[in-house]
């Protein structure tokens, strides 16, 4: 009998001025994680940013939002989330 996978898909890269962005299956509601240096700094605008960026995408089902941000730029973070989430998105359920 097979065990269940967890629908993931992501996008981006560890490399510098870059950010690895990784959806996944979520238990209840939109779940935001970021770790990397400007986290700390960034934190507030960097969630402004997935958000902004997944409503406009129609994202509605409960899904966690990992970013591992390594000094990525707000366009290049929010084109990550679009990138991840829209492979999420193709993944049959």
């Amino acid at each position: 009998m097979e065990a269940n996978a967890i629908k993931t898909a992501q996008a981006g890269t560890l490399e510098s001025m870059d950010c690895l962005v990784v959806v996944s299956e979520s238990d209840a509601g939109r779940a935001i994680e970021i770790s990397g240096g400007a986290a700390v700094r960034f934190k507030a605008s960097m969630e402004k940013e997935i958000n902004d960026t997944l409503d406009a995408l129609g994202a509605v089902e409960p899904i966690r939002i990992s970013v591992q941000d390594n000094g990525a730029l707000g366009v290049v973070l929010g084109a990550r989330v679009e990138a991840a989430y829209r492979r999420y998105a193709r993944l049959a359920p």
